[in-house]
């Protein structure tokens, strides 16, 4: 089916879920902001997406060390949405997949009721469980790539992660939202992964916008971490746990600090092994995914794209017996490393503060010793590459 194009003064409500191209939409968005205004399309706020706002309505804790959202955030965010009067909105934030049946009917109530269409972006588990995994890992958690598959791909879910599923049982999510804005008032696009526009295109096409309007920002770009720098940061979370160091110093050292330097100030090599997922997982993920694209084509949605792709294993797929390895034990560059460091000691403000200071509060020396123990102690046990 193709995209349907909105009428004026529909409110575009895109949750997500997270790892189905919603940060590529978003840097779009952003970066058109201006344009789209003078074509009568709104995109409220002043950054990619307005996540204090969804974070406050939908009742989820801010990101580890981040301050608390204010439910004023949120009131602000409607009021600025009803002031577009008939010009069509469109917000996008991959948080909204968090909300439950109650938060989900206030959130369309909020923003226009009948005005609203909610459009829901879907790529394969297989796709995304390891991209979700790096993410729980840059926000403190420590636990192992093999170890958090087994619990989650495990029935029922054995996790410390369960807002997972609340995310990425799709079927569950769109029969949610489906409920409470209608059927005929939701669109589901299926991700091309062979057309890395196609999300743009869609989108361009709902709000009465010309082909090529929306542009990717490069900014936006969110490289994955390889089996090196993962391991280092998970090492890094598990001494911020074991320290049991302040939250708020999280956020400064580690999120804004040494994952953003070493993301944004290196290319990885192409011989540096990249994380993995075994067989098995992978055989799981995509039987998962078929039961729920089954499950959502008998919603009667809106579909774009072809949602039987959900249930494709990836052709690089290993047989479901065979184990994920590397090629040999991840080690982790100097470099790597290095920014790693760096990065943690500007975002802290290294530079403005006494060396008493900053021992007192990083501890560096002992910590660089503790990560070189556990990494050779560890090494043969960690992630696949």
């Amino acid at each position: 089916m193709a995209a349907v194009l909105l009428e004026a003064g529909t409110r575009l409500l895109h949750i997500g879920p997270h790892k189905t191209g919603t940060t590529a939409i978003q840097g779009a968005l952003h970066l058109a902001r201006e344009r789209l205004a003078a074509k009568g399309v709104v995109y409220p706020g002043r950054g990619r997406q307005p996540l204090w706002p969804i974070l406050a309505v939908t009742g989820q804790p801010a990101l580890l060390g981040g301050p608390r959202p204010e439910i004023s955030y949120w009131d602000n965010l409607v009021r600025d949405v009803r002031a577009a009067g008939g010009r069509r909105v469109v917000l996008s934030s991959e948080f909204f997949a968090e909300a439950d049946d109650a938060t989900a009917r206030r959130v369309i109530a909020d923003l226009g009721g009948a005005r609203v269409h909610v459009v829901v972006t879907l790529r394969s588990l297989t796709r995304i469980l390891p991209s979700q995994w790096q993410q729980y890992l840059q926000n403190g958690f420590h636990f192992r790539y093999l170890e958090w598959l087994d619990g989650i791909l495990s029935d029922p879910p054995r996790t410390p992660t369960p807002g997972f599923w609340r995310r990425h049982r799709h079927d569950e999510l769109v029969a949610r939202w489906a409920a409470e804005n209608g059927p005929e008032n939701l669109t589901v696009i299926v991700v091309d992964e062979s057309d890395r526009l196609m999300l743009l295109r869609v989108f361009e096409s709902m709000l009465g916008l010309p082909a090529g309007f929306l542009v990717p920002e490069e900014r936006a770009a969110n490289r994955s971490l390889t089996v090196a720098e993962a391991e280092l940061v998970r090492l890094l979370n598990e001494e911020f746990s074991r320290r049991a160091w302040p939250h708020r110093n999280y956020a400064r050292f580690m999120r804004y600090g040494a994952v953003e330097q070493m993301k944004n100030s290196r290319r990885p090599s192409p011989d540096e092994p990249r994380i993995a997922t075994p067989g098995w997982a992978l055989a799981r993920a995509a039987g998962i995914s078929a039961e729920m694209a089954k499950n959502i084509e008998a919603l009667g949605v809106n579909i774009v794209g072809d949602i039987s792709t959900l249930g494709e294993l990836p052709a690089d797929a290993l047989d479901p017996g065979e184990e994920a390895t590397a090629a040999g034990p991840p080690t982790v560059p100097v470099e790597v490393a290095a920014r790693a460091a760096l990065g943690a000691f500007i975002a802290g403000g290294a530079g403005g503060r006494t060396t008493e200071e900053i021992v007192r509060e990083l501890d560096a020396r002992s910590m660089a010793k503790a990560l070189a123990f556990r990494c050779r102690q560890r090494i043969r046990r960690t992630l696949p590459g």
